[in-house]
């Protein structure tokens, strides 16, 4: 299907839906656009940060004599440090393979590439790579996010392969 029709036919079913609601009727149901999510789990970011507090409370000694901080702001300081760690760990990170674009979370915010937006899609053992034509190269990695790299191996295969992008797969 084209992607002038699917928006006809996107526009043309909220209009029957909205219309259908009026008349107490159920919505028909749109067909429900195909997304993968792979998602990893970030170690490496919380346990930097519970290294730092323990190089930070090793440091500033709250035990000794000598101690010129407020403990109750020291204290909260490294609880804060601490929650943070708690939240990168619980924030996993993920990359979505949906119908026309990947999407994923950065530092930055959230970030979606096109596929004319996309150079390369380069598979390496225990690494996915993602070459856009403007920025940064995206990296998945199995070792830093415990990403399922051979299932997102499989399924960007698909994703190059429906929309001529170029694909590699490198074995060492």
């Amino acid at each position: 299907m084209s992607r002038s029709w699917e928006r006809m036919v996107e526009r043309n079913s909220k209009q029957l839906n909205k219309k259908r609601k009026k008349e107490g009727k159920s919505a028909i149901s749109a067909p429900a656009a195909h997304i993968d999510r792979f998602r990893g789990r970030s170690y490496v970011v919380p346990v930097l940060l519970v290294l730092l507090t323990l190089l930070f409370i090793f440091i500033s000694q709250p035990w000794s004599e000598d101690f010129k901080q407020q403990a109750g702001v020291f204290w909260v300081t490294i609880a804060c440090y601490l929650l943070l760690a708690v939240f990168y760990y619980f924030r996993r990170p993920y990359l979505v393979v949906g119908k026309d674009y990947l999407e994923t979370r950065r530092f930055s915010g959230y970030k979606r590439l096109k596929p004319p937006e996309i150079r390369k899609l380069v598979q390496q053992p225990g690494y996915v790579i993602v070459e856009s034509v403007k920025g940064g190269n995206w990296v998945f990695s199995r070792a830093m996010n415990r990403y399922p790299i051979e299932e997102m191996g499989q399924r960007l295969q698909a994703f190059a392969a429906l929309h001529h992008i170029e694909w590699e797969h490198k074995t060492k």
